[in-house]
Parts: structure tokens; sequence; C-alpha cells
């Protein structure tokens, strides 16, 4: 879900006890899309459907008057329905009240000629649901048509929604599950184009220690490669049925894009958020520069504030984007980590208070929703959308002592850190590459990566 969480505060000084911590950064120094989230008991039982039905609604949304930042500027086998706890307040509006896809886009097309919706907001909207419904039915799901209806008309009255009305996220984003689930509807949009057939999980008792250490106090902290908007879910969805508090506490790092692009603002009202201006972006109106490293530097100590509390656990790519395929091969392989990035989160982490634990951690998904192949200024990428297997993995915890300690200086220290977690990542990608794209399954596991499939 976004590009990178860029550090821009000239100094942030955090306090735990008596120690003190002074991070220093520049524009040139990210440290990635991050999530993170407050550990907490869930009583929600995980979905083994592949769809929801959303053809209710609620009320439509509001904007958020005490935002502190500006951010709104510019089991898989069962395919019985399930229908989220959502009632309907409204039974006029044009999505909703949809029967079939010629009511769909006759609806774009009316709303754009009542001047209601901006033209360049209903072609994506025709395009995704275009696109949504050849991946869903390449699925072979004997619902498919009914599937592509329900979650389609509900993300497009969601996003029409929006336009009138447009939600502003604050620094802290909490996600927003009632009187609509945000959350949920975004899982039960995903969760059809996953072909859990060839989807696999590897080293799943990791995870499950993670778990137990979350319930500890302790930060579990995830460096990872990132591939599509569609990560969230994915993670979510292929550890829900074992690890639901997990899945549903994430809390991400989020560059302004996904809470600024219409197409994807449902899907990031339904996820705990702190909200950054991306490095890759800062620069692209010189007059907004300053005010988006003071934000950046609010999410900042949003995010200390949060690791003092403890039991949180942080998705980041230090990368600082997306995936995209290696030039001259045309071959798909994890972004190079950012050693300034991931020193920076280490740091943060080593002097929040509670205990804190380093795991690298792969995913391959981007088969799902293939970002563009080159970063794009303008808002409104092409959402290109597909069913696919898909995989996530991770590895034993990597102590920065253990590392570290022929280094003989903080840099060359920081270099052989970033590298151990990205050569983890990089041998745990392979694992899931050849499951998923070399069609080996579960026998492409080794002595490293143990793969299963937890919702079996």
């Amino acid at each position: 879900m976004t590009d990178s969480f860029a550090h821009y505060a000239s100094r942030i000084n955090y306090r735990h006890k008596t120690k003190t911590m002074s991070i220093f950064s520049t524009p040139c120094c990210s440290p990635s899309t991050a999530f993170f989230s407050p550990f907490r008991a869930s009583n929600s039982k995980p979905l083994r459907s592949s769809t929801l039905c959303l053809r209710s609604s609620t009320s439509s949304i509001t904007s958020t008057s005490n935002c502190s930042l500006a951010f709104n500027i510019v089991k898989p086998k069962e395919k019985n329905v399930v229908f989220a706890n959502m009632t309907s307040s409204v039974s006029s509006r044009t999505f909703l009240n949809a029967q079939n896809e010629q009511d769909v886009l006759s609806g774009i097309k009316k709303e754009v000629e009542a001047g209601t919706l901006p033209a360049s907001v209903a072609a994506g909207m025709e395009e995704v649901y275009l696109n949504y419904k050849s991946a869903v039915i390449k699925s072979g799901d004997p619902k498919a048509n009914e599937i592509v209806l329900s979650n389609m008309t509900a993300l497009l009255d969601r996003i029409f929604l929006d336009v009138k009305e447009p939600f502003v996220f604050e620094a802290h984003h909490k996600a927003k599950r009632e009187p609509f689930d945000y959350y949920m509807f975004g899982q039960n949009y995903i969760r059809p184009l996953v072909d859990f057939e060839t989807s696999y999980v590897g080293n799943m008792p990791l995870f499950i220690q993670m778990e137990e250490q979350l319930k500890q106090g302790h930060n579990i902290i995830l460096m990872s490669n990132h591939q599509s908007e569609a990560d969230p879910a994915i993670i979510a969805l292929l550890l829900e049925m074992r690890l639901p508090q997990i899945a549903e506490n994430l809390i991400y790092v989020a560059g302004d894009r996904v809470i600024t692009d219409p197409l994807c603002k449902p899907f990031s009202i339904g996820r705990n958020l702190i909200c950054v201006y991306s490095k890759k972006h800062m620069l692209d109106n010189p007059e907004l520069i300053d005010m988006k490293r003071k934000a950046n530097t609010r999410s900042l100590k949003e995010m200390a504030t949060l690791l003092r509390s403890g039991s949180q656990i942080i998705w980041i790519a230090p990368s600082g984007g997306r995936d995209r395929p290696v030039a001259n091969s045309g071959e798909w392989a994890p972004a190079p980590f950012d050693s300034s990035s991931v020193d920076n989160m280490r740091r943060l982490v080593d002097h929040s208070g509670p205990p804190g634990h380093i795991y690298p951690l792969a995913i391959l998904c981007h088969d799902i929703m293939p970002p563009p192949l080159k970063v794009e200024k303008e808002i409104g990428e092409k959402r290109i959308i597909s069913y696919h297997g898909t995989g996530i993995s991770t590895a034993p915890e990597i102590s920065f002592s253990s590392i570290t300690a022929a280094c003989e200086n903080p840099e060359t220290a920081k270099d052989a850190y970033s590298k151990a977690l990205y050569d983890s990542v990089t041998e745990q990608y392979e694992v899931l590459k050849s499951a998923i794209h070399g069609k080996k399954g579960l026998q492409a596991s080794t002595p490293v990566v143990s793969l299963s499939q937890p919702w079996k």
C-alpha cells in the first residue's frame, strides 16, 4: 500500500525514562512504507468466503474536522456469500441500486452528465469495474457475476460518496469499522482475486511466535519488500484464519497517494494508518515542501508514541516504494533496501522502551495488482487486476549486534545489517517464486523456508 515513509524532521528527540534518542534525517533518507498497530484481542472469526455482499450501506462519510495533517490537498474452497454487519439507511444511491452491469455503467455516465462525478474519476471507475470483472471470472467461481456486482457496487458507491464529501485522514488514522466496515469491505474485495490453492505462507510457526511476543508487550518489526496496493489485504488474508488479531491490527504508514487517490481511499479508510508524504513526491510542488516535512515530523512523533506503548507490529518496506521488474531481465525481485531507512527504524525501536524484534519478511503478490512500470507523478495510475496465487514468508529475527560485531564504524555496520535483512528477504522471495510461478507448490520448501497453507 503506498510509497516510502520519509523522516523529514530535522531533529526528533524521543525520551523514554532516562534515555534520549535523536533522529537526524534529510530528504535523501527515507525509511519506507510501514505498517503499525496496537495489538488487541479480537472475537471476530476469520472469514472462509470468497465474497461479501455489500449491496446495502450507510449514510455518507463526513470529513474529519479535527485533522492535524492536511493530506486532502490536492475457507477459500467454500464460496458461500457472507453478509457483513452493515445496515442501510439510504436507498436511493445510484450504484447500490444497480441490478446488473448495464445499470452500473449507465449510472457512471449519468453522474458525469449531472456534473456530480468528474470525468477522470468516472473513467477510472469504469476501468476498474471491467478489469475486476475479468479477473474474478477467470477464477472460475460459479458465483463470479454475483461477486463482481456485489463488491463493485459497494466500491463505486464509496468512491462516489468520497467525491461528494472527501474523507480527511488524521496523522494517526484508525480503521473505520462502523457503521460501514471498511476493513471487511477491503478484505472481501481482494479475496476473490487470490488463488488460495496456489498461495503459501513461509514459516508459519514464526508468525505464531510473533503473536506471543505481542501479547507480552513486545514490538515487532517486519522489514519487507513491497509489491502492490493489495499488499495489506494479501498479508491479512493469508494470516486471518490462524492469526486474525495480527491480520486486523496492523497499522500502515501510508503515503499521500493512497489517501488522496479516489480509487484507493475506500481501502485506505479500512486500515489503521500513520499518514505521511512520500519522499518520491516530496518535491512535486515546491510551495508545499515545508508543510509536508512538518507533517511528516508529526507523523514520526505518532509512531514513536505507538512504539513506546508496546505491542506494536510494524510492516516496513525500506526500499521506499513498490518493487518493479528488473530492467534487463524483466523478472520481478525485491527492490534494494535503503540502509538509512533500516537504521532509523532500528534505532527508534531500540530506544522505545519495550523489547523489539526485527524479522525479514518477503511478499509475492505483484500479479494481483502490478504497479506502473515507472513511478508516476500524477494521481490516477492504470489499475491492472488479475486472479493469481500469492505468498508471504518470514525468517528468524536478525540481531544487529551479531551481524555488526566485526564492523569498524557505524556506517559499515548500518550497511551490513541492511544487507543481511535484504538477503534474507530475497532468499525467501525466491522460494515463494518457485512455489507459485515455478508451480512447485509445497515442494519448493527448503531448510530455511517451510511452506504451508494455514487456511486448510
